[in-house]
């Protein structure tokens, strides 16, 4: 099976970046994906936000933006899933050519600017979504919008009933001025707007907020107190990155947010000081590629990770691989659980 995959992916590489990730998903839901669901353990099942998960190992937003692989999905090695970003209004994105490999460097620049179908069309998909699966999705504005943060709640109030949680996605690179609502007062604002509308929900769920790995010491701390008061559930740490140091290959300066391998000790250091600010749970996102890196990702403090651009390069079979590393780690090191392992490295990391 893995040989079939390293073939499909090689040919994948040879296609356009963004015509490649669609025949992904159509071969996805033609069933060419793995079906053994998440291996778990005693030692990988878990708790994020009060959400069970039977590994700490998710799908991070950007792969299904529109939730059409949900099923599939399901069924591959993810502990849980996040699809999106979703926009009240469809959205055509920024012009092409908006993807682009790095494969020395194994990483992707994309500026894709939340190119997604609106949250009528992915609430209809969501509302069919497979059973016994966390499934989360990133909320978006549109970019043009006269009020984006208004944007977030109100894609909450359309979808939130049948998600198990959402994320505030302020981080995003791509769309004009969104990272503007990081700031202390733009933020509070924001997020008192998200959950007023999650209040209104039959039935609250937990709300994440996803922060740039671009910003200053000051700047975390600011971003932290305003999520300690808000009421948040979790921060995801972290999006894309704007910086380019010690690229390679022909795209090397495309614009846009860079993700992958280079993003990982950035980002890793981010979450690591942010889980000195915070007793809220932290996902570690950013350049993870190894069993290695998803438990660096844990000990520096996050409760669960989340993995998207080593898929181009891994393929769907890496979930698992990192799931049964991850496993011979927390072993190897005594942990019961992974829960155990949260935060247990993190001076390594500052």
């Amino acid at each position: 099976m893995k040989l079939l995959e390293q073939i499909g992916l090689a040919a994948l590489r040879q296609v356009d970046p963004e015509r490649a990730h669609g025949m992904a998903l159509n071969a996805l839901n033609a069933g060419l994906g793995p079906r053994g669901g998440p291996f778990t353990t005693d030692r990988l099942q878990t708790t994020l936000a009060g959400l069970d998960l039977p590994n700490p190992i998710g799908l991070a937003a950007g792969f299904d933006k529109n939730a059409t692989a949900l099923h599939p999905l399901a069924r591959t090695g993810f502990g849980f899933l996040e699809v999106g970003a979703a926009t009240p209004h469809p959205q055509p994105g920024n012009p092409k050519p908006r993807l682009f490999r790095l494969a020395q460097d194994q990483a992707a620049i994309n500026r894709f600017g939340f190119n997604n179908d609106g949250m009528t069309a992915i609430a209809q998909r969501l509302a069919r979504r497979p059973a016994g699966r966390v499934v989360g999705l990133n909320l978006g504005a549109n970019k043009d919008s006269s009020d984006k943060s208004a944007d977030f709640a109100t894609v909450l109030a359309h979808c939130g009933p049948y998600v198990d949680f959402a994320t505030v996605n302020v981080s995003s690179p791509n769309t004009e001025k969104l990272r503007d609502l990081q700031g202390k007062a733009a933020l509070a604002a924001l997020l008192g707007q998200v959950m007023d509308a999650r209040a209104e929900l039959t039935k609250p769920i937990p709300v994440f907020l996803k922060i740039a790995p671009d910003l200053t010491t000051d700047e975390i701390g600011e971003v932290a107190e305003v999520a300690n008061t808000s009421g948040i559930d979790a921060i995801i740490a972290t999006n894309t990155t704007l910086d380019r140091g010690g690229l390679h290959g022909p795209h090397k300066a495309e614009a846009g947010g860079l993700s992958g391998q280079p993003l990982f000790e950035r980002s890793t250091r981010v979450l690591a000081q942010l889980a000195g600010l915070t007793d809220l749970p932290i996902v570690g996102v950013g350049g993870i590629g190894s069993a290695a890196q998803a438990y660096d990702k844990i000990r520096a403090g996050a409760s669960a990770v989340q993995l998207y651009t080593a898929l181009v390069y891994g393929g769907l079979s890496l979930v698992d691989d990192i799931a049964k590393g991850l496993d011979e780690l927390l072993v190897r090191d005594g942990f019961d659980n992974v829960a155990d392992a949260v935060g247990s490295g993190r001076n390594d990391w500052l």
